[in-house]
């Protein structure tokens, strides 16, 4: 038994509107005797006769207009696939300037921008590392187009912040170390420890999320890099604290303890200013954020059972 083929629903749907075979041959570029095999093969696909013949032409038999009902239906979506097509072609990429604080780079921004590249491919996606004051500025001022920060106490004029997560802070320790098997310490239980950060002011680093305490860190190691404070951690030269973002970057054999404090928290945010071109891809980048948030969140919670 034959099939329904393209070829033959575009005959079929020709023959009809012209109510000629040769001139729907015409048409078409074939010549009639192609037109009349391809009507009869979809006839004996149909299984009855999808034209009735008369002198001065031919017109759909009642089978021939449900043929002719569907072959519309077909013929009009690959003609709208093939325009899609040929827009994908034409239309000039996107562009998305994204800036993000080191450790939102670790696996939230990367996750989000795999994300954002499935589901617009053509995207052009430039990515800027920095602290978050500046990426705040540079927002305001039109260089970035998004940027995921630490939510500021108060952001500049026309600049929107969006909260993404409350990230927990955590404690980074040698996986021998007497802490490593609790799933959570207090700030007195820290007091003697020896710490590895990124600056000797404790205000100035992550340490500054209990700047009210009565005790100040001893700081064994300055080290900016995460790689570094990760090495030094892992050689028993210290404790740090890391971000809930940054774990998935790190080792399975470092201890990640929760800090029970109410200040051992970091508010991360996308900041984007409104009514500027590309809302659309914004959006998008900005949901794929929070699901990549949530992902993140739940994984975390995973790990520190």
């Amino acid at each position: 038994m034959a099939d329904f083929t393209i070829l033959g629903l575009r005959v079929v749907r020709e023959a009809a509107r012209r109510g000629s075979f040769s001139t729907a041959a015409e048409r078409l570029g074939y010549t009639q005797s192609a037109v009349s095999r391809q009507i009869s093969l979809m006839e004996q696909a149909a299984g009855r006769a999808l034209f009735e013949r008369h002198a001065r032409g031919v017109q759909p038999t009642e089978a021939g207009r449900i043929i002719l009902r569907h072959a519309e239906a077909v013929l009009g979506e690959l003609d709208a696939a093939r325009q899609d097509l040929q827009d994908l072609d034409a239309r000039p990429p996107g562009r998305l300037s994204v800036g993000a604080f080191s450790t939102a780079l670790a696996a939230l921004v990367p996750r989000a921008l795999a994300a954002l590249a499935e589901q617009e491919p053509h995207t052009q996606i430039p990515l800027r590392e920095g602290m978050s004051p500046r990426l705040l500025t540079a927002v305001a001022r039109g260089r970035l187009d998004l940027a995921v920060v630490t939510q500021p106490q108060q952001a500049p004029d026309g600049v929107e912040v969006i909260r993404l997560l409350d990230d927990p802070l955590l404690i980074a320790a040698p996986p021998d170390h007497a802490l490593a098997g609790r799933a959570s310490v207090t700030t007195a239980m820290l007091r003697n420890e020896r710490w590895i950060t990124a600056s000797t002011e404790p205000g100035a680093t992550l340490l500054g999320a209990w700047s009210e305490a009565t005790w100040r860190p001893d700081i064994a190691f300055v080290a900016r890099d995460w790689v570094a404070k990760l090495g030094l951690v892992a050689a028993g030269l210290g404790i740090t604290v890391v971000p809930g973002l940054a774990v998935p970057a790190i080792p399975s054999a470092i201890a990640v303890i929760r800090i029970d404090h109410p200040a051992a928290v970091r508010t991360t945010a996308v900041a984007q200013r409104a009514g500027t071109p590309g809302e659309h891809l914004r959006r998008t980048f900005t949901e794929a954020l929070r699901d990549a948030a949530a992902e993140l969140s739940a994984q975390l919670r995973h790990r520190l059972r």
